[in-house]
């Protein structure tokens, strides 16, 4: 990555598939952040860059990796294979974490206690679930190129998710029926289920 790559970037901002943290705090907590990126569509973590996209740099390569490997190997499940480069911005060391979307997935986070969750990315946010839809990219079925994902995706784009009820109002349906086709749509991997707190919601899997 040259540094013109690394600017674009964080104009950019965070989002489904970029985080930005001025430094790691614990294995545990950025364990959430990259099993979420496997579990969605994979995602680029910056460390020592602050939230507003200010870069600080880091003061140890050798500890921020520590944790990172801590995390991938011990604390997601199945270990997590990701990638990673630095670059030193008018002498400041960014590392840049690179995770692709897992063919493994669910990847579980296991906590103090031993207890294992998934976590998905919903906009910005990193946030359990305890369950994952996967299936075989139907990106071209006729449901994903209707005015009902149409507008689902236009308010997805400005708002984290959605709930059936939200969806019903939204386009003038049962709650029932907003609740099944919400369903389809994430599993033909347009949305992300999320159920942890409940109600059910739904995110966009490529929100940006």
């Amino acid at each position: 990555m040259i540094r013109d790559q690394l600017d674009n970037l964080i104009i950019q901002g965070e989002h489904t598939r970029l985080e930005f943290k001025r430094q790691l705090s614990t294995p545990g907590r950025i364990a959430r952040t990259l099993a979420a990126f496997a579990n969605t569509s994979g995602g680029i973590l910056l460390i020592g860059v602050a939230d507003n996209g200010k870069i600080i740099g880091v003061s140890s390569e050798f500890r921020e990796i520590e944790k990172i490997e801590q995390a991938t190997d011990q604390l997601i499940e199945p270990a997590l294979e990701i990638s990673y480069e630095t670059m030193a911005p008018d002498g400041r060391m960014v590392l840049i974490i690179i995770v692709s979307e897992s063919s493994e997935k669910p990847h579980y986070v296991i906590d103090e206690a031993g207890k294992r969750t998934i976590y998905v990315r919903a906009k910005d946010k990193s946030v359990p679930t305890s369950k994952l839809i996967i299936t075989p990219d139907m990106a071209n079925s006729e449901l994903l190129k209707s005015p009902m994902a149409r507008t689902l995706i236009q308010y997805l784009r400005k708002n984290d998710h959605i709930t059936a009820d939200k969806f019903a109002k939204l386009i003038n349906i049962s709650d029932y029926r907003a609740g099944k086709l919400l369903h389809q749509l994430a599993e033909r991997g347009l949305l992300i289920l999320i159920d942890k707190p409940r109600p059910v919601r739904y995110a966009l899997k490529l929100a940006e």
